[in-house]
């Protein structure tokens, strides 16, 4: 049978408990305190480990600097530029591992940036400095792994690489395609464009010239200490150059901070912005400055029709023309990856399209396409759109936050919890008596993994908790008590329906986990929805938010439901001890009507005498004593009467009557009872329902019912 083969499931609840214990509580604890000894935080070692979380600006006081845009060529600085601007300083500081960092626009045109904790000179130079936007030739890439040393690889006399050989050695051997229009780097900062390519829109094509030996760097032998002819030369790939690029991991986010202050004449190493690559660039050919414009939208066809095909078109003042035109000029006739330009933002390479063979672009109008989506190309597009404002930040003020006033607003919000803990366990303890014990030790030990969890975080990832983080986590003191109260609810209904406590707690928790899980699936959406939608504090408040469902939803499932199983074995709680909160009488007595699903609606049904109690080792339920039968009872006690007397809801058979039977059988009850019926149905003279001289008026209702 399928009720046998689904109770044959062995339960091991004590087993289920010592895991979620070891794995949640023991474990992290023993990581922490690990890290505490090994890699405690100090003076030197702001970032190391501690038992207490690290707090934001909120709460622990930093540095507040403010900024002021300047334009270098007296243009006028706009809203468009400074939000721009704070984007470009918000992902230097991200990238610099400083988290909860708050940085917003004030007045007219100042940026406010907030960074907690204490700030070294470093991180206000990265702050401060202006972004710089170069376009740079292509010398050879890689993965943004480090390079295992090889023998002779750009070492010693032979210098750079042959022809062609910093693609073989960097892009060939991590499988770059060998045609000029693929491109490793061909992503922009929102997602991945691997077929770019740079095309002239409105100008003619001038003849391709040769290439010579000059122009290509010649065949790379005994060329390491020669004088590099073009910004192009594969011999200024020196043995030092090589060795940077081959010790350089993009993977790590240090290298990925950008900040600028490259020499523009010099050669770059460095990693791409989002495409997990690392480059060799040559001495800059245009400045961003130069460009005048750009934009983003559907490349047009050769017909003048729309594509379906996004793309960035930009377009260079004069002398960006000029100097745009010769280097296409020279690399459309080089080899991959030569015949690529890098556009560089801060350090970083933000794209790195390919030229075609013959494609000289005279006339400073540029268009980059291959795999762009729309917020792609308008992310790239807002790039060089902020390349192409001179700008420089002159700090206004430079002054600390005193963590008086946090220490304050911490010492409220953890007063605050506390009140909601209390209450939560008051209602508890006043509603479900010795069982809201399970609802405390759930909320403790949901307490202690999310503190461990933040701490561990506040090491690894360098998290902070905010304001708005500590509010995220009062919050969840009601939502992880909700699913308590909804296990416990059901599993009260399940002994109102004369169930054991065991029985009970297995079907409670079978309709009681879809109701948790469907309720922590819309709350953890709605934390990442607004996580990725929100910035500054309310990403701390998302974010504390999204973690304790998790835990919630852990705690529920491996620990209170396992010793929700362990209480069905003790006898106070088996027995349906009062104190219990799991009385079946005191549930019985003091519940009234109550939905039994599907459009019905249960009445609580009275015990009779000598009828066997549904919880084991309960006492029988007496009989509440009839009125005297000589008295008769009132008009009111009859109305009474004929109120209480629920209506079958099911025949003797167990078919569902129909509304119109129910109404019918409720007459039939209350006619008896006002002529003083038996409760069997037979009349006070022992004679039977269906004799003629008392089944009259009940015969002619059910008659006309059915009518």
């Amino acid at each position: 049978m399928k009720l046998a083969d689904s109770r044959t499931k062995r339960s091991r609840p004590v087993r289920t408990l010592v895991v979620l214990t070891i794995l949640t509580i023991v474990v992290p604890f023993l990581a922490l305190g690990a890290g505490v000894l090994f890699d405690g935080k100090s003076e030197e070692n702001p970032g190391g480990a501690s038992w207490a979380p690290g707090l934001a600006l909120d709460l622990q006081g930093g540095t507040q600097i403010v900024l002021t845009p300047v334009s270098t060529d007296g243009s006028e600085v706009t809203d468009e530029t400074v939000s721009e601007s704070i984007n470009v300083i918000r992902q230097r500081i991200d990238s610099s591992g400083v988290t909860e960092a708050e940085i917003t626009s004030q007045g007219s045109g100042n940026i406010v940036v907030g960074i907690p904790g204490e700030v070294d000179q470093a991180t206000i130079d990265l702050v401060s400095q202006p972004a710089q936007m170069r376009f740079r030739p292509v010398l050879t890439y890689a993965q943004g792994t480090p390079t295992p040393e090889q023998g002779g690889a750009g070492g010693g006399e032979e210098g750079a690489p042959a022809e062609g050989g910093g693609a073989k050695d960097g892009a060939a051997k991590d499988g770059a395609a060998d045609d000029a229009g693929t491109s490793p780097s061909g992503k922009s900062a929102g997602g991945a464009v691997p077929d770019p390519e740079a095309t002239a829109t409105a100008a003619t094509q001038d003849p391709t010239p040769e290439p010579t030996d000059e122009q290509s760097g010649g065949k790379g032998e005994g060329q390491g200490d020669a004088a590099a002819t073009d910004p192009s030369d594969l011999a200024q790939i020196t043995p030092e150059v090589q060795a940077e690029f081959d010790a350089l991991d993009c993977t790590d986010p240090k290298n990925l901070t950008g900040g600028g202050g490259d020499d523009p004449d010099k050669v770059l190493v460095t990693c791409g912005e989002s495409d997990g690559m690392k480059y060799i660039l040559g001495p800059m050919e245009v400045d961003g400055t130069h460009i005048s414009s750009a934009s983003s939208g559907l490349v047009p066809g050769p017909n003048g029709t729309t594509t379906n095909e996004w793309g960035v078109f930009l377009n260079f003042d004069s002398v960006g023309t000029t100097e745009f035109r010769e280097t296409t000029q020279r690399l459309q006739g080089l080899e991959p990856p030569r015949n690529q330009f890098a556009i560089v933002l801060d350090s970083l390479v933000v794209s790195a399209p390919s030229l075609d063979a013959g494609t000289v672009i005279t006339d400073g109008q540029a268009q980059i396409s291959g795999s762009f989506t729309q917020d792609s190309a308008a992310t790239l597009a807002n790039q060089l759109s902020f390349g192409a404002l001179p700008i420089n930040f002159d700090v206004q003020s430079q002054e600390e936050i005193s963590a008086t006033l946090g220490s304050e607003q911490l010492r409220n919000g953890l007063l605050a919890g506390l009140i909601g803990l209390a209450l939560v366990v008051v209602y508890s303890l006043f509603q479900y008596r010795t069982l809201g014990l399970l609802t405390v030790g759930s909320l403790v030990v949901a307490g202690v993994m999310t503190y461990l969890a933040i701490a561990i975080l506040s090491w690894t990832m360098g998290y902070r908790l905010s304001l708005a983080g500590v509010a995220g986590l009062i919050v969840a003191i009601g939502f992880t008590a909700d699913s308590f109260i909804v296990y416990f609810e059901r599993i009260r209904d399940e002994i109102r329906d004369g169930r054991t406590l065991s029985y009970a707690v297995e079907r409670g928790w079978i309709r009681a986990r879809r109701t948790v899980l469907a309720a922590k699936s819309v709350t953890l959406i709605s934390a990442i929805i607004l996580y990725f939608l929100a910035v500054g504090g309310v990403q701390g408040f998302a974010f504390t938010l999204g973690l304790t469902t998790i835990i919630d939803v852990m705690v529920v499932f491996w620990m209170t439901h396992p010793v929700m199983e362990v209480l069905s074995r003790i006898p106070f709680f088996r027995d349906g001890h009062s104190w219990s909160g799991l009385s079946p009488e005191r549930l019985r007595i003091g519940s009234g009507p109550r939905y039994a699903g599907a459009g019905r609606v249960r009445m609580p049904e009275p015990a009779t005498v000598g009828a066997p109690a549904t919880g084991a080792g309960a006492s029988p339920v007496s009989e509440p004593a009839a009125p005297a039968p000589s008295a008769g009872p009132s008009v009111g006690e009859r109305v009474g009467a004929a109120a209480s007397t629920g209506a079958p809801a099911t025949a003797a058979t167990g078919r569902r009557l129909t509304i119109a039977e129910r109404r019918a059988a409720e007459r039939k009850a209350a006619a008896a009872a006002a002529d003083g019926s038996a409760p069997d149905g037979s009349a006070p003279d022992g004679r039977a329902p269906d004799d003629p001289a008392t089944a009259g008026p009940a015969a002619s209702d059910e008659n006309e019912e059915n009518r």
